[in-house]
Order: structure tokens, then sequence, then C-alpha cells
């Protein structure tokens, strides 16, 4: 059922006021192994490098993936003004839930990133966050959420932070600070107020399956 579960998003569309949050289909990976040729982005996400081929690859397993729930941000006033124009041109980064503890299904581990440089500072990260988590609450059953940032990502602490997360730890071998948020009764009601104008749409149906 958790795969299933995780598979939820595949043809589901979430339009808030600043991003759009689509699936992460065959379309976006050009756009996106463009963006992971930073020397930068790969290291505040920890990530290896990947031909264009391998990113097809990781594409498809995501996809496939039962532990992994993948949405592509896109900027919802570019997307809105240019419909019928391709989602490509409209992308600004992403956002991902991991279920990271098999002893605790209601724990995600969520990130974000927001690769377009001149659309950082303006809040698409923080309402892609804001989405993903209401998304996580009342679509996947979570309850906890932890974030994982290098020690030098400054801007990533102070979004979650802003998002009521706490540092519950420090790891110096990996040089990455864990936040955490667990959701009183307090904090869904505060979620599901802050994500309220968000609508959920059906996205192209099929155009994810071309795994």
């Amino acid at each position: 059922p958790q795969a299933a579960t995780m598979r939820l998003n595949q043809n589901i569309l979430l339009l808030g006021k600043k991003v759009v949050l689509v699936p992460y289909t065959p379309e976006h990976v050009p756009r996106y192994h463009e963006w992971m040729k930073s020397e930068e982005l790969r290291r505040l996400t920890a990530s290896e490098p990947l031909t264009l081929e391998q990113e097809y690859v990781m594409q498809c397993s995501w996809q496939e993936d039962a532990d992994k729930c993948t949405f592509i941000v896109l900027d919802a006033e570019k997307w809105q003004a240019q419909l019928g124009t391709s989602e490509e041109s409209c992308m600004v980064g992403d956002v991902n839930l991991f279920l990271t503890d098999l002893g605790d299904p209601t724990l995600g581990e969520i990130e974000v990133m927001i690769a377009e440089p001149s659309c950082r500072g303006q809040g698409l990260g923080t309402e892609a966050v804001l989405v993903m988590m209401s998304y996580g609450v009342t679509k996947l059953g979570l309850t906890k959420f932890e974030a994982k940032i290098g020690q030098g990502n400054e801007p990533s602490m102070q979004l979650f932070r802003k998002l009521h997360f706490e540092q519950v730890a420090v790891s110096s071998v990996f040089q990455e600070v864990t936040l955490r948020l667990t959701m009183s009764e307090r904090e869904r009601q505060w979620l599901l107020e802050q994500t309220s104008h968000v609508e959920e749409k059906p996205y192209r149906a099929g155009e994810s399956e071309r795994c």
C-alpha cells in the first residue's frame, strides 16, 4: 500500500500562489540536468554528477520508488501566463519527501531546491515546502518532518526555522544540521490555513507513464 501511496502524485498538479507542483516527468529531465551541472547545487544537495542518460534513468527510478514523492516546482506566474508552452521553461526547482525510517512511516524527510538563481529569495521555496508538507499530512499520513541541511546553507536553515522546524542534531561527519517539526494539532491547523488556497488539479493523464 505504501508504494501506491507515494505514487499518488503522478497524476496530480498542486496550484499555489507562487508555485505549481507537478510530477517529475521525462519532459523535465534536460533542464534538471543543466541545473545539476552546477558545482554549487551539487554541493548543496549532496548530489553526484550524472550524464543526461543517467538522469533519465534516475527520473524513472524516482517515479517508481515507493519511498520517494517528488514534485518539480514551476513558477506559477510564468506557467499561468504561458499556458500551452513547455513546463520546462517554467521550472525553478524541485521538492521531495523521503520515507527514511522503515520503523516509522509517519516520518518524512523533506528537501527543497530552488535552482534558478533569479527565483531565490522570493518565497517560492517556502510555499513549495508548505504545499508539500500539507500533501504529506493530508495524503500520506505524515505527522513528523525532518530536514537535513548542509551547515553552510544559511538560507535553507532560515526557511525551515521560519516554518517552525527546530534543530535536533548536528553531524560533524556529514557537516549537516537536522531540523525537525512534529505536527501537533495546532501545527496541523496552522499548516492547513497556510495552504488553504492550494488547488489540486488533474495532471495530464499518462504523461508520467513513459518509463
